[in-house]
C-alpha cells in the first residue's frame, strides 16, 4: 500500500490539487480547527431554527438538552470521518473512491460538492449581504433608498451592490493559501466569543435576569414528546450533514491527528455552549421584555443604541458567514470539480466558477420562499447522509483505516479501483429512497422527519449487509 509520505512525485495524470497534502503544507493546528466552524453554528438560519423549537413548544431545558445532543453527535461524527484525510492527507473527492469506486464517488460527490455545496454558496453569499446593507447603511442611511425602485431580478439597487461587494471579498479568499483561510477563522473565534457573549448578557438585563429566563415554559412543553425532540436534534444534525461529509477537505492539512480530532470536539463543544447561551437568552430574554420573541440576530443588532456595537455585530456576522462559506461550500465543491474535469480545471478556475454558478441560481429567490429551501434541505439531507454511514462503515469496519492510494487515483500500471461499488451505491440509494418516500407516505413519515440520523444508521446497517452477501458471493464463485 502506498501511503502519502512515500507517493510519487508529480504522478502523470493526476491533477496536482488533489494530490496528498504535502508535510510543509501541513500548518493547522489545535486552535485552527478548534475554530473553523464557528461560522457554521452562529449565523441567522441556526437562531432561527431554536426560535422554531420554541414554538414548537419546547421549554428551556428541553432547547438545551437537544443542542447538547446535536453537538456532541455533529463532533463525533466530524472526528470520525476527518481521520482519513489527515492519514492520508486526501481530499473528500478522492476519498469517496475508497467506498464508492472510482466512477461511483461521482454521484455522492456530484450531491455535495456541486448541488450542496454551490447552493449554500449562493445563499450564504446573500445572507453576508444583507449584513453588509445594514453596515453601509448604518453611516450613510441614503444607500438603502438608493436607485428607488430598480429591481434586477428581484433585487433591489442597495442589495444587488451588497452582494456584488460581498461576493467579491469571497473571490479574494478564494485566491488566498489555506494559512490566510486559517487566519480568518481565529479572528472569528475572537469575535464571536465578545460579540454572542454580549448579546446573552444583554438579553439577560433585557429578561430581568436569568432566572425569568430558565424558568419559561412556552404552553405545551410538558407534553413535548420524545419523538419530537428526536426529531429536534435530527433537524441540527442535518445542518452539519455536508460538512460532516467533506470535512478530509480541511483535516488533510492539520499537523497531526490529535489536532484536528482535539481541536474540532473542544470547538465544537465551546461554541455550542456560547450558541445555546446566546439563542436562548436573546430568543426568550426578548418575548419576557418585548412580547414578542426575536429570532433573527440581525434584529438583535438593530435594536441596539451604541454605533460600536451595531458595526462590531455586523462584522462577526458578515466575516462568520465568509469564513463558513469558504469552508464549508467553496473547497468541497471546487474540489469535485476539478476531480470530474481534472485536465481542464485546477481549484482556483473550479473556485471560481463555483462562485459564478451561485450567482446564476438567483439564491435570493430561493430564501422568498421558506417552503423551498426546507424542501431543498430535506432533498439533500435525504441524499448525503446515507453517504455518511456507508464512508464511516467502509473506513473502520471493511478496510480498516488502511487505503490504497495508488488504487484510488488510478496510477498507471497499478491495479485501479473498480469503477463501482455496488454495495455502497445500494445502501445509499435505498437509504435516501426512503427518506424520499417519507414525505409522501405517511408510514414512512419518521423517515423523513429523521433523515439525518436515520439515514446514517439505515445506510450503514445495508452497506455492511449487501457488502457481506456480496463477499459471500464472490467466494463461492471462487470455488
Amino acid at each position: 500500500m502506498t501511503q502519502n509520505n512515500v507517493f510519487p512525485k508529480n504522478p502523470p495524470s493526476i491533477n496536482l490539487d488533489l494530490l496528498p497534502t504535502k508535510p510543509e503544507n501541513r500548518t493547522w493546528s489545535f486552535s485552527h480547527y478548534f475554530s473553523v466552524w464557528m461560522g457554521s453554528v452562529h449565523n441567522i438560519p441556526s437562531y432561527v431554527t431554536i426560535g422554531g423549537f420554541f414554538a414548537l413548544g419546547l421549554s428551556t431545558g428541553q432547547v438545551f438538552a437537544v443542542i447538547a445532543c446535536a453537538a456532541l453527535l455533529v463532533a463525533i461524527l466530524l472526528v470520525l470521518n476527518g481521520h482519513a484525510g489527515n492519514k492520508y492527507g486526501i481530499p473528500f473527492s478522492i476519498l469517496l473512491r475508497a467506498s464508492y469506486g472510482g466512477k461511483g464517488a461521482i454521484l455522492p460527490g456530484f450531491f455535495r460538492g456541486i448541488v450542496a455545496g454551490i447552493m449554500w454558496f449562493g445563499l450564504q453569499t446573500y445572507a453576508g449581504s444583507i449584513a453588509v446593507s445594514i453596515f453601509i447603511g448604518t453611516f450613510f442611511p441614503g444607500f438603502l433608498t438608493l436607485g428607488g425602485n430598480f429591481d434586477f431580478l428581484g433585487l433591489s439597487l442597495p442589495s444587488l451592490l451588497s452582494f456584488g461587494l460581498f461576493w467579491l471579498i469571497n473571490i479574494l479568499f478564494i485566491f488566498a493559501d489555506v494559512n490566510t483561510l486559517g487566519k480568518l477563522t481565529k479572528t472569528v473565534t475572537v469575535l464571536v466569543f465578545v460579540v454572542f457573549g454580549g448579546m446573552s448578557l444583554w438579553s439577560i438585563q433585557l429578561a430581568g435576569g436569568i432566572a425569568p429566563i430558565l424558568a419559561f415554559e412556552p404552553a405545551g412543553s410538558r407534553n413535548v414528546s420524545l419523538f419530537l425532540l428526536i426529531s429536534c436534534v435530527s433537524a441540527i444534525v442535518a445542518t452539519w450533514v455536508a460538512p460532516i461529509l467533506s470535512v478530509s477537505d480541511i483535516t488533510r492539512y492539520s499537523r497531526s491527528d490529535r489536532a484536528h480530532s482535539a481541536g474540532q470536539f473542544a470547538g465544537i463543544a465551546a461554541t455550542y455552549l456560547l450558541f445555546a447561551l446566546a439563542s436562548i437568552s436573546i430568543i426568550i430574554g426578548s418575548e419576557i421584555a418585548f412580547g414578542v420573541p426575536v429570532w433573527n440576530v440581525l434584529e438583535v443588532v438593530d435594536k441596539f443604541d451604541s454605533v460600536f456595537a451595531v458595526i462590531l455585530s455586523l462584522t462577526t456576522l458578515a466575516l462568520a458567514t465568509l469564513s463558513v462559506n469558504i469552508v464549508g461550500n467553496v473547497i468541497p465543491a471546487a474540489n469535485q470539480l476539478t476531480s470530474l474535469f481534472p485536465d481542464k480545471l485546477n481549484f482556483k478556475k473550479s473556485a471560481v466558477a463555483v462562485a459564478l454558478i451561485g450567482v446564476v441560481l438567483l439564491p435570493w429567490k430561493l430564501m422568498e420562499n421558506a417552503t423551498s429551501i426546507f424542501a431543498f434541505l430535506n432533498l439533500v439531507g435525504a441524499l448525503l447522509s446515507p453517504v455518511i454511514g456507508v464512508m464511516l462503515i467502509h473506513y473502520y469496519f471493511i478496510s480498516k483505516k488502511r487505503i490504497d492510494l495508488d488504487t484510488v487515483y488510478g496510477l498507471p500500471g497499478k491495479q485501479p479501483a473498480a469503477p463501482f461499488q455496488l454495495p455502497a451505491l445500494l445502501a445509499t440509494v435505498l437509504a435516501g429512497g426512503l427518506s424520499l418516500l417519507g414525505s409522501r407516505i405517511a408510514a414512512l413519515e419518521v423517515f423523513y422527519t429523521m433523515s439525518s440520523l436515520l439515514g446514517i444508521a439505515v445506510s450503514a446497517v445495508l452497506y455492511i449487509s449487501f457488502y457481506w452477501v456480496q463477499t459471500v458471493f464472490i467466494q463461492k464463485q471462487l470455488k
